[in-house]
């Protein structure tokens, strides 16, 4: 299990990196959220991977439990990386609106001919 859960991490984090590079917006966007869900998953991972493990000690029996921490952790980052997806998106959809085009300009003052 850990080896599936190692590599959804590689590919979510690699396919993330991936898009983020692209020239356009939306890609760009669609690769920040694949980032944050790999963190996620590593966070989530963090906290013992283990099937059917209570989140919480049981004093009377010594079981196996799983750390309820992360699980918090990744609860309170999903909510915030749905309101970053969310201001992101609507940025993104003012600078469309305001150039016609969601390609991302990366020149220079100096190659546009504008002096600093």
């Amino acid at each position: 299990m850990e080896l599936l859960v190692a590599s959804a991490v590689g590919v979510l984090t690699a396919a993330g990196i991936y898009l983020i590079l692209r020239r356009r917006t939306f890609p760009v966007i669609l690769g920040l959220s694949l980032l944050s869900y790999a963190v996620n998953v590593f966070l989530f991972a963090t906290g013992r991977l283990m099937v059917h493990a209570p989140p919480i000690l049981n004093k009377y029996k010594e079981v196996a439990y799983s750390d309820p921490l992360p699980q918090a952790l990744v609860l309170t980052a999903i909510v915030i990386s749905f309101g970053m997806t969310a201001v992101v998106v609507m940025i993104a959809l003012g600078a469309y609106l305001s150039s016609r085009t969601d390609d991302i300009n990366m020149t220079d003052a100096s190659e546009a001919g504008e002096d600093a």
